[in-house]
Formats: C-alpha cells, sequence, structure tokens
C-alpha cells in the first residue's frame, strides 16, 4: 500500500462560483511559479453527459446511503452514478465545478477545487425523493501519491483563506 496527501476544501453555499474562479486562478499563478505546468482553472456546469463525464474524472461523488434509496426507485437521470436500489447507495453527481488543474514534470494531472452537488434528488416526475448530506456547499475531496512539497504549498493557500477541512499527509507521518 502506498502513501498519500489527503485533502478536503469547502466554501459557503453563497459563495459564487466566480469569487471561486478568482482564488483559484491566484493559486494557479502560484503553481506556474513552482513549475506546473499546464495549469488550468476550469468552471463548468455539468448539464450534458459529456460534462458530467468530465466530472466523474474529478470526483467519484459523493457517497449516499439511505433507506430512502432502497427498492424500487427511479431517479431522474444525471443526478447519480452507481445506484444501488437492494442497499440503498448512490454516488452522486455535481451540478457545477469550480477547479484547478495542474500537470506536474511528469505529466500527472492533479485537481484542487470545489464542486457543488445537488440539494435534493427527485424521481422522474420532479419529487424530491431525499436531501443530499451536501446542502449547498461547495466541496472537494481528493489525494496525490506524492511527497512533493509543491502539492501542500498548493494547499497551504487554501488554508490561508479559510477553506481547509482536512488535510493528513502520511509521508510526513512516516517521517515521525
Amino acid at each position: 500500500m502506498g502513501l498519500s496527501y489527503h485533502y478536503a476544501f469547502s466554501a459557503p453555499g453563497n459563495t459564487s462560483a466566480a469569487e471561486l474562479e478568482d482564488f483559484l486562478e491566484f493559486v494557479a499563478t502560484y503553481a506556474r511559479s513552482m513549475g506546473f505546468d499546464p495549469v488550468l482553472v476550469s468552471n463548468t456546469v455539468f448539464k450534458t453527459a459529456e460534462q458530467q463525464k468530465f466530472a466523474r474524472l474529478l470526483t467519484t461523488g459523493a457517497r449516499l446511503e439511505s433507506p430512502k434509496l432502497k427498492g424500487v426507485v427511479v431517479l431522474r437521470d444525471g443526478q447519480v452514478w452507481s445506484h444501488d436500489n437492494v442497499n440503498g447507495s448512490c454516488r452522486v453527481i455535481p451540478k457545477r465545478g469550480v477547479v484547478l488543474t495542474v500537470t506536474d514534470e511528469k505529466k500527472r494531472e492533479s485537481v484542487f477545487g470545489f464542486l457543488q452537488f445537488p440539494v435534493a434528488l427527485v424521481d422522474l416526475n420532479g419529487k424530491e425523493v431525499m436531501k443530499t448530506d451536501q446542502g449547498n456547499r461547495w466541496t472537494y475531496q481528493s489525494f496525490v501519491n506524492s511527497p512533493d512539497e509543491r502539492y501542500r504549498k498548493i494547499v497551504s493557500r487554501f488554508a490561508d483563506a479559510g477553506y481547509l477541512d482536512l488535510e493528513k499527509d502520511e509521508f510526513a507521518d512516516t517521517k515521525r
């Protein structure tokens, strides 16, 4: 089993996508100065199937488990991946994302940023089946399998701005 550097970010739901994009452009400039290239900031609404494929690359989706999702529950398309009627679980597709993608010298991409998930899941008739646990907050969590300090410096920018929720560095844990 390899080591990883985990991070999670969030911002209040009333934070505008433009404000998050401006912040990520600031971080992108910093990432370029440290040698990441290319560096890209994306502000995307995930409406089409193609856009949702892109969203799936960014995350596995917020995981929901609920008795309300068991049995014969037919959800409207474009809300979830992997709906399991037997176990009552699914992965919720984000509705919007503002993300920073950085590429290192070995052409490995890493993503940092914010995703916004739907407040509720609805059935084919538009009736609310259940609320998600995301509310309207912007959230993101991921990891990199690298001891490269540049990733920690990027995450420190999120911490400085008040967006950091979690940081777990398994590489640092092995140094103790």
